[in-house]
């Protein structure tokens, strides 16, 4: 069924009957759900192990002997801060490769959220490190840590690459912050926050050449050869070989660009092979156009329709749809037809490999509601399963809306169309004339509670959206929002 009707109230209407769920269809997604929850554990594992190895090996090869003076035990303590830091900034790095398996398990937006949260500790432990090492190595010979400091400098063998390494990770860590970020347009810090793989590179020279802290032979040297090894591959197989090998397997090409509404516009593609990007409604690429001016500019867009393979025919089809919110995105209204595309992808949870349940409720504003739109054609569900809300200023705000109401009438989806002005007061993301009548989230779905629910929107507004669904009793594995982060 299709409603575009104002619902009852709850409390007007407290028998209304929940849709009840049939536990044999919904088998399927909880089992994929729990397969996921045991590998998100299993990441979350490796990752605590990680440092706790590090320091282990380090003990075991007699780091545990390093604390019979205050000079050896500064200096072990140096040592032990520079192990566990250089250890979160590979798996910083990790999380950052896009490695199919930690992205198809946290989603893209959690990994890099963790790859932030890792920052500081890191960066704080470098240079508590740093620290350290001077007091420890300068209290042994007499000197005081400035004056040690230098002697490092000057006479160890690879130690100025190390300070080197310090001062571009304090200038990723200082760039990374909200505050300064603002400041600046996303091509300047992300220039500078690729400096992370040249402070990576400087840092490692003097771990294998001072003091004989990974001697040969031992298997303190082997760990980390190994994880330097397979940090650096991940990242060069999935940031650079997979992106080239997709780009040129898939030969997309920008066919027309169509105009939505006054600030909004779908781009739209022909590609080959797209078989392979079936089941991707919902989430996004990046799609780098290659054409003067624009070749050198990622942007982080999901697909407003399930890809459409090639027939004997017509080509196979992808599109994208972009609102105007600065002159970057303004200017891709411009490409033209014929423009080759190189693609990242696809990233990101915001599709059926988030679901736990059978029921499944989408709420989405502005272009938010896109990604939606993609999700509703491919996620798999029964008629009177699904409830979609999609929220507007009024209708011309509810983007390819009409799209969105034929595959609703197709599918026997539940559609609102909540429109109008917001109660400045209240500051709920609901109209102001849905309140005025005491209407809930849950007048609209209340079986939510039973239910995966997707949110996309404008950050503030998905946030009040996210608070509603949680006070209606959707854990949080039943939740699925995701920010595109670079």
């Amino acid at each position: 069924m299709t409603s575009l009707l104002t619902p009852r109230s709850r409390a007007e209407n407290p028998e209304a009957p929940v849709p009840a769920m049939a536990p044999s269809a919904a088998a399927g997604f909880r089992q994929q759900a729990r397969r996921r929850w045991v590998r998100a554990d299993f990441i979350t594992f490796l990752g605590w192990l990680s440092p706790v190895a590090a320091v282990s090996l380090w003990l075991a090869y007699g780091g545990a002997s390093g604390f019979g003076s205050f000079a050896a035990a500064t200096t072990s303590i140096g040592i032990v801060a520079g192990l566990i830091s250089m250890d979160l900034v590979l798996l910083m790095l990790l999380l950052a490769a896009r490695i199919p398996f930690i992205d198809n398990t946290l989603g893209h937006d959690r990994a890099i959220e963790i790859h932030k949260s890792l920052g500081k500790p890191a960066l704080y432990l470098l240079l508590a490190h740093g620290l350290f090492i001077a007091i420890g190595y300068g209290a042994a010979e007499g000197l005081d840590p400035i004056s040690e400091s230098v002697s490092l400098w000057v006479n160890v063998p690879d130690m100025w690459l190390a300070y080197i390494s310090a001062l571009l990770f304090v200038a990723v860590v200082v760039t990374s912050l909200v505050a300064v970020r603002r400041r600046f347009p996303y091509e300047f810090w992300y220039a500078v926050h690729l400096l992370t793989y040249a402070a990576v590179a400087t840092s490692i020279p003097h771990q294998f050449s001072v003091g004989g802290l990974f001697a040969q032979g031992t298997w303190q040297r082997w760990y980390w050869l190994a994880l330097c090894m397979a940090t650096g591959s991940a990242l060069l197989y999935n940031r650079v070989l997979e992106p080239l090998f997709a780009t040129f397997r898939h030969q997309v090409t920008v066919s027309r660009v169509v105009r939505v509404s006054k600030d909004v516009f779908s781009i739209e593609m022909t590609g080959l092979h797209l078989d392979e990007l079936s089941g991707s409604g919902g989430r996004f690429f990046f799609w780098r156009f290659l054409a003067p001016g624009f070749w050198w500019q990622p942007h982080p867009f999901s697909l407003s329709a399930e890809p459409i393979p090639a027939t004997a025919t017509m080509p196979g089809k992808l599109r994208i749809t972009v609102r105007i919110l600065g002159e970057g995105t303004a200017r891709l209204a411009r490409l033209k037809p014929g423009t080759k595309v190189a693609i990242e992808g696809p990233y990101g949870m915001f599709s059926t490999a988030a679901r736990s349940r059978k029921h499944v409720v989408m709420i989405g504003a502005g272009i938010g509601i896109t990604p939606l739109r993609a999700l509703l054609e491919s996620t798999p569900f029964e008629p009177g399963d699904a409830t979609v809300l999609l929220r507007g200023h009024d209708e011309n705000e509810l983007f390819l809306g009409q799209e969105i109401m034929a595959i609703a009438e197709a599918r026997g989806v539940t559609l609102y169309h909540l429109t109008g002005p917001r109660s400045p007061k209240s500051g709920s993301w609901l109209p102001h004339s849905a309140q005025q009548a005491g209407f809930t989230l849950a007048s609209y779905a209340p079986h939510i509670a039973e239910a995966d629910v997707y949110v996309c929107g404008p950050a503030g507004w998905a946030g009040k959206v996210i608070d509603d669904v949680k006070a209606a009793g959707v854990p949080a594995e039943q939740l699925h929002y995701e920010r595109f982060d670079w």
